[in-house]
């Protein structure tokens, strides 16, 4: 076992430390196309929820294009209309940022509670993007934002790990 701090402990290289975001980002996105019978979806946007974690947690991991690549990348995945995840992701990242400089101090609750309306943006947007007005999902759509809503502290202690693993010291 190779120590994690000290004299010893191993220096996280620059491509790591650029790359570790990113690829995890991109990795929460490809999660949800694995084979998961269900009859309706449940599942949260672990893509979505990485990356606000990420943006919550180092502000300038990112760049402001970057919801756009990484929305693509989501639309690709999920198979959701082209675009609107782009959409989406970017203003939620916006929303952030504006949010950001107006608070002063934030703590792990407020981070939770900006995630999860982020999180409720995108999927309602998302809704009013792919489906039909008449179309009878909304109690599916509560259920999947109280999902999203609940898998953030646990998104949030997987980056957390990932970004003090790559660090640059």
């Amino acid at each position: 076992m190779t120590p994690t701090n000290g004299v010893f402990a191993e220096k996280a290289t620059p491509v790591v430390t650029r790359l570790a975001p990113s690829v995890s980002v991109i990795v929460g996105s490809l999660v949800t196309a694995l084979p998961f019978v269900a009859t309706f979806g449940f599942l949260p946007p672990f893509g979505l929820l990485v990356f606000l974690t990420w943006r919550l947690l180092r502000p300038d991991v990112f760049r402001v294009w970057a919801p756009l690549g990484f929305g693509f990348f989501d639309d690709l995945v999920s198979g959701q209309p082209l675009g609107s995840a782009m959409l989406l992701w970017t203003l939620s990242f916006i929303v952030l940022d504006l949010l950001d400089r107006r608070l002063v101090y934030r703590d792990f609750w407020q981070d939770w509670l900006l995630a999860g309306g982020a999180v409720a943006l995108c999927l309602i947007g998302g809704r009013l993007i792919a489906t039909r007005f008449d179309a009878h999902v909304d109690t599916v759509l509560l259920f999947q934002i109280a999902i999203s809503i609940l898998f953030y502290p646990p998104a949030a202690m997987i980056v957390a790990r990932l970004a003090r693993r790559s660090a640059p010291d």
